[in-house]
Parts: C-alpha cells; sequence; structure tokens
C-alpha cells in the first residue's frame, strides 16, 4: 500500500473518530439547578458506569444512576399556529414534535431535583434503552402517543 493511500485512510479514520460524539444531542430546557442556564445545549451520555453526564460547552453535570427516581418522556405537539395565520393555512397541518425526557434525582444532600432536557429525535430511544438499563427503572410515558414514539 503507497504511503499516499495510508495518510488517506488514517485522515478518513481520524476525521471519523474525531466527528463521532458519544450521546444523544440534548437541550437542558430547565429544571431546579441554577448551575446550567436554561436552553444550554449539549450531550446526554448514558454510557458511564456510575453516573448519567450532561455534557455542554463549558460545564458538565454528573448524576448517579441509583440516585434516579423517575424517568419520564413526552412530547409535545406544536401547530405553528402563528406561522398559519401569517404565511398559510398550510402550516396548520404541519406538526413539529419535541421530545422531552424528565430526571428526577436526590442529590448529595437528600433534595428531590429534576431536569428536563429537550433531546433529538434520532438520539430520544438510545438515550431511554440506556437509562433503563442503567437505572433499572421503566421509563414513564406521558400518553399513548410519546410510549409509540419512544418504543417504536
Amino acid at each position: 500500500m503507497s504511503v499516499l493511500v495510508r495518510q488517506v485512510l488514517c485522515a478518513l479514520l481520524l476525521c471519523g473518530v474525531l466527528s463521532a460524539q458519544a450521546g444523544g444531542r440534548a437541550k437542558y430546557i430547565g429544571g431546579t439547578l441554577a448551575l446550567i442556564p436554561q436552553s444550554t445545549e449539549g450531550r446526554i451520555v448514558a454510557t458511564d458506569e456510575e453516573h448519567l453526564v450532561f455534557r455542554c460547552k463549558r460545564q458538565e453535570l454528573r448524576v448517579r444512576y441509583d440516585r434516579i427516581n423517575l424517568l419520564e418522556y413526552g412530547q409535545k405537539v406544536d401547530r405553528r399556529i402563528a406561522l398559519a395565520l401569517i404565511v398559510s393555512p398550510m402550516f396548520l397541518l404541519s406538526k413539529k414534535r419535541d421530545h422531552f425526557l424528565t430526571i428526577g434525582y436526590l442529590d448529595n444532600e437528600g433534595r428531590q431535583q429534576a431536569l428536563v432536557f429537550r433531546v433529538d429525535k434520532g438520539d430520544i430511544r438510545t438515550v431511554l434503552v440506556s437509562l433503563e438499563a442503567r437505572t433499572g427503572r421503566k421509563v414513564e410515558f406521558q400518553d399513548e402517543e410519546a410510549r409509540k414514539a419512544g418504543k417504536g
């Protein structure tokens, strides 16, 4: 194999490794912690052996799996009414589904805390399955629509 071919293959491999990021894309919507500002984008990582991790640009939040006491998943449907009124009634037929994950847990002082994340559509199933496996808890679904999306 020529040196040029090896260099190209190594460059492609390196690009693949660097572009692959662990965890699901998510946005912290809010909760009981002031540590992370609302609307902070990051990644939820459930591959750590002991902690659920939310990584964002400047910080990292870690919650022990054995302290998690609530996993809830639901969807919000936004029918884009304002846009329909301004542009076209056809936008009323367009649905946007957001995938929300609520995590309840006890902090180190024994106080109940809550975190709400909007998780990317392509990542929600993996995150839910990983959290069920790591915590030993079943995800509670807000309704049948959420159950279909989360399990399907």
